[in-house]
């Protein structure tokens, strides 16, 4: 686990979210070329996501050189590549570090955001994944208005959560994303940032997390944030914006690496011959390499 620590702490790369759930699954299976009538009930619909994560990661151009982590779907990880748990397929045969995703989705919207649902099966999901060789987890709020209220409700709610993660002997992404079509995200960021430094304030010595944030209004806008002790990685979502947008935004953001999920997978199709495949994924993994490094 310290060979994992490390490349996480300081590894050249990026994060690679590949934990779309059941509510995001349809559309990415869209995106990829898989109509909504290919599948006629989620166990079919979760097959065939499956073999597309598979592809992109017995793809030879996915691996530990330029991909420092991969988040997955519950799911996924309790899953199997090539006869090998998938978790561990990533870190035994790619040098790809894995974490989970442990949130169960999003209550409805109150003061602006989005918190997360009860996870009362945490303990047990937690206990699987160390069984997986799985480093650390990740949890997803949506903040969709500048309300301070809503967003200190979001980062406690992520922090005690973290607490929860850190106490197992795994390392959290915290992920408070404001959403890019927020009509006040600027006046978000800032609120969000003010109460993120001060739960990290408050984080016992010698523990830290990986922060999973919006791609800022403020260029350099993370970096009070990069520069915590607490905070062991700054990684940017996509959050909608094309790939060509999201690595530009990247790109200005130094320090920050990315943790991107459509924009990473945007242009492959389940119909590309496999030369095809592999060259399109390539291009996008070599795109958003170049932008993490920064």
């Amino acid at each position: 686990m310290m060979d994992m620590w490390e490349k996480v702490a300081r590894g050249r790369g990026f994060f690679a979210a590949l934990d779309q759930s059941g509510g995001s699954t349809p559309a990415a299976l869209r995106r990829y070329g898989v109509p909504d009538d290919a599948w006629g009930d989620e166990a079919t619909m979760f097959d065939l996501v499956h073999a597309m994560r598979t592809r992109i990661v017995r793809s030879p151009a996915f691996g530990g050189d330029r991909v420092i982590a991969a988040i997955l779907f519950e799911q996924t990880m309790d899953r199997t590549v090539d006869g090998t748990g998938f978790a561990e397929y990533l870190w035994q045969h790619k040098g790809v570090v894995p974490f989970v995703k442990i949130d169960q989705g999003l209550a409805d919207e109150e003061d602006g955001v989005r918190l997360m649902r009860p996870m009362p099966a945490l303990d047990a999901l937690l206990d699987r994944a160390q069984t997986h060789g799985v480093l650390g987890t990740k949890m997803r709020s949506l903040v969709r208005r500048a309300d301070p209220v809503g967003i200190e409700a979001v980062v406690e709610q992520q922090f005690r959560v973290a607490r929860t993660v850190l106490e197992a002997g795994m390392l959290p992404i915290v992920e408070p994303e404001v959403d890019i079509l927020s009509p006040d995200k600027a006046a978000a960021e800032h609120l969000l940032q003010h109460a993120l430094l001060r739960h990290l304030d408050a984080l016992d010595a010698g523990r830290a997390v990986v922060l999973k944030l919006t791609l800022p209004e403020v260029d350099d806008g993370h970096v009070p944030l990069l520069e915590h002790p607490r905070v062991l990685r700054v990684a940017a979502l996509s959050g909608g914006y094309s790939r060509v947008e999201a690595v530009a935004r990247l790109e200005r953001q130094h320090g920050v690496v990315a943790s991107f999920s459509r924009a990473l997978t945007e242009g492959l199709r389940a119909d590309m011959t496999d030369e095809e495949f592999d060259t399109a994924l390539d291009a996008s993994i070599g795109a958003v390499y170049a932008a993490s490094l920064t």
